[in-house]
This record gives structure tokens, sequence and C-alpha cells, in this order.
């Protein structure tokens, strides 16, 4: 339905973790996913906060800049991807971050095709949140703020917090003016850690509110440094509950933006599902959920035909439409670029080595089915370092002390072969000269 960018600023407002919260708390319909990127060129927080550790660090954005030099964007990123569904029936993925903000230039030419992509797959049954962090929205990758339906704004409501917001939001609604869709795209997601109120805020920066999010620690650790998030504690809680409310803000925000720009759209309609794995979902005894817990989601590549339902219990498939053709094919897996009206975004001609020659219609792609298997949650876990070596054999106790009050002194007790081999002086006068 939507492609919605979290930016956040100084003094870490929380964009990430209120990005979480949106992940956990999107309502769902029938055959409709949800896909949290992480996209902050600083780098991402998620596999060692909220997963703890628990995945290991190979999966991520940071694949991603090889694969489109070598054309292979629309495949790879379906191979990167984590589910975090507390069913692990893969409703909700996480894309996570790079593991190092060195990484961030080797990106510079991937942002505008993964902008692209992302509003591809939105067509095909998702919705996207993109996590800018404090620095996403600014560089070669402002392209996905200008790009989103949605640009929501963390801000604490502390004095510190409004002060560093004002400029960034001044300039972030130019950019989107001149070069996005539009400034009335930005939105601002409150957190109420100050005195000053919503409404306060939203008439101080001419902005609309889309949700205000409580000032809760403990239950913010949960999203940011790690817990059960299958706690019902935690999913009644306050945090989640302003979570769910924001959530519907925005999509209400969406529908009417897209309504003013492309009045004339025909809505969208809902992916239909395969036919092996509808008539899988709906036996009452089909197979159940994947084992909960952070499982990397496998996918099979483009040339290897789809794997049928099968009645063995275990994890059940679930079909992924195709990307409609969008061209002259170049034997390359590729996307279709959607917009807001019929005719879509206008595809710029350049000459990019992932998509092909200057002003050539890029080649359509149907993205292989998801299914999630059995992976434990700590499969990702590296192994534990060995023993440390014990103390040269040579170092040995002298014999009982001679009184019980005091300790025996150690004296080294060491053979010819071993002064010769490996100590060129006496190590008894080393000793005494200590």
């Amino acid at each position: 339905m939507a492609v919605i960018a979290v930016v956040g600023g100084p003094g870490a407002p929380g964009a990430t973790t209120t990005a979480l919260a949106l992940l956990l708390a999107w309502p769902l319909r029938p055959g409709r996913r949800i896909l949290l990127v992480e996209a902050d060129p600083d780098g991402g927080a998620v596999l060692a906060g909220a997963l703890e550790g628990r995945v290991e660090a190979v999966y991520g954005l940071r694949n991603l800049a090889v694969a489109d030099r070598r054309g292979l964007l629309a495949q790879t990123i379906w191979e990167q991807l984590i589910d975090l569904s507390p069913e692990g029936n893969a409703e909700r993925l996480l894309l996570p971050g790079l593991t190092d903000p060195a990484q961030a230039p080797g990106l510079a030419y991937t942002w505008e095709p993964l902008a692209e992509l992302l509003h591809g797959i939105e067509q095909q049954g998702y919705d996207v949140i993109v996590d800018l962090g404090r620095s996403g929205a600014t560089g070669t990758s402002a392209v996905l703020a200008r790009r989103a339906d949605v640009v929501a704004v963390t801000v604490r409501s502390t004095l510190r917090g409004l002060s560093a917001a004002r400029p960034r939001l001044a300039a972030l609604g130019e950019d989107l003016a001149a070069a996005g869709t539009g400034a009335d795209a930005l939105g601002l997601l409150l957190v109420a850690e100050g005195p000053y109120s919503g409404a306060e805020v939203s008439r101080e920066f001419g902005l609309p509110l889309l949700g205000v999010l409580p000032y809760a620690t403990r239950t913010a650790r949960v999203l940011s440094d790690g817990g059960d998030t299958t706690d019902r504690r935690f999913i009644r809680s306050e945090l989640m509950r302003t979570a769910r409310s924001a959530a519907d803000e925005i999509q209400l925000l969406v529908r009417r933006r897209r309504q003013r720009l492309a009045p004339n759209a025909a809505p969208a309609v809902a992916p239909a599902v395969a036919p092996a794995a509808a008539a899988q979902l709906s036996e009452p005894g089909g197979p159940g959920p994947a084992a909960a817990g952070p499982v990397a989601v496998p996918v099979a590549p483009p040339s290897v035909p789809v794997p049928q339902a099968s009645s063995a219990p275990g994890p059940a498939p679930y079909g992924q439409p195709a990307y409609g053709p969008t061209g002259q094919g170049q034997g390359q897996p590729g996307y279709a670029q959607p917009g807001y009206g019929q005719s879509g975004y206008a595809q710029p001609a350049h000459a990019h080595p992932a998509h092909g020659q200057a002003g050539a219609e890029p080649p359509s792609y149907a993205p292989p089915v998801i299914t999630t298997g059995p992976v434990a949650p700590l499969a990702g876990l590296a192994p534990q370092p060995a023993a440390p070596a014990p103390f040269p054999a040579h170092v040995q106790t002298a014999g009982p002390a001679e009184d019980e009050g005091q300790y025996s002194l150690q004296q080294p007790m060491v053979t010819n072969d071993q002064i010769e081999d490996r100590y060129p002086y006496n190590p008894g006068e080393v000793l005494r000269a200590r």
C-alpha cells in the first residue's frame, strides 16, 4: 500500500525504535506483508540490538551494491531478508543495514534503483518502511525520502529536540517540494518526553501530527536492545497501542495523497495467492508456522522451478505474484517502476551498469516464492572461543611452605635442555633481578 520513510535527527530521537514498533504494529490484510529496510548510512542497529546478535551479520544492505553492479539487485534482495514475525510466517521482514559506515559510499549508485525496486514490490503486496536514521534523508540516499509516500520525522518534545528538528524539517520540506512528491508528505511522530503537547508542536511547525509515542524506556528497550516481543505485556503496552494508532494515521495520509496526486487511478488489487499455497493454507490441518525466532528467508533462484507444496509436516510456502512485463527483456533480472497515476513514474534514461544501455527498457523479473524453513534462532552465533593456554610447564611450586601461615615461594624448575633452547641466560638470575 505504501512506502514510508522514518527520519531521525540529532540527539537520537528514536527513529529505529519507532520503525521497529511500526513494523510489529502495522495492520496487515490477508495476503499482504511488510518490509523494514535499514537504510541509515551510519549503519544498522537491529542485528546487535533487537536481535541481540542471534543472527550473524552476513545478510543486509551491504550485499546489494555488488549485486546492483552485476544486474542482480531484484534477485539478491530476497536473499538478504530476515523474518521478524512472531509467528514465523514471514509477514514482517527485515533488510538489515550496513555494519560499517565506511560501506555507505559503495551504495552511492544503488540508492536510486533500490528506491524504484521498493516501489515495485509495494505494488506486489508489500508495505515498506525505510529507516533513514539521522543522516539518510540527505546526500545520495535522499532519493529514498523523495520517492516515499510519507516521510515521518521522529521528534522528542523537549526544547533541545524541537530546536534541533526545526532546521532539518525546513530543509527536508524544501527538498521534497523541489525534487520529491511534495512537502505535504511530511508528518511528525512525537516522542512525549518533554512538556510540549502534540498540538503545540504541530501548530509551531505547521505539519500534521501522525502519532504521539510515550516516553517508555522499559518498553522501548525491548526494541532497541532486545527482549521478548511476544510477551503479552509488551503487545498490550502503551507504546505498541500508540504505534498501531500511528500506523492508521499514516495509512490515512497515504490514501489522501494518492487520491490527490492520481484521482483517476484505479484502486490497487490485492495480489492473488498461488493455487498450491492457497489450497494448503485453507486446509484446517495444514502445516503450521515455522519455529519462532529470527530466521533468514531462503529463496529459490529464478532459474529453478517453483517448488510445489508438500504434504509432509513443516512450514507452508506461500505464493508471491510475479512482476508484470516492463518492456524488452535483456536477459537479466529487473523490476517494474510503479507510480501514483496509471502511467507510473517515468523511467529515467541512464547508462547504469546494472540496467543496461542508456535509454533501454528495464527487463522484467518474476520474484521467486519465499519459504521459511525450521532454522534455529541461534544458528548464526559464532563458535565459542577456545580456552586459554595453560601456564608453562617449567613453572611449578617448589614445595610446601615451612610455615602454615606463609605462602610457598615459586622457584623455577628448568632443565638444561630448556635453558639451551629457550633461554640464553639463567632464569634464576632474571627472577632475582626483578
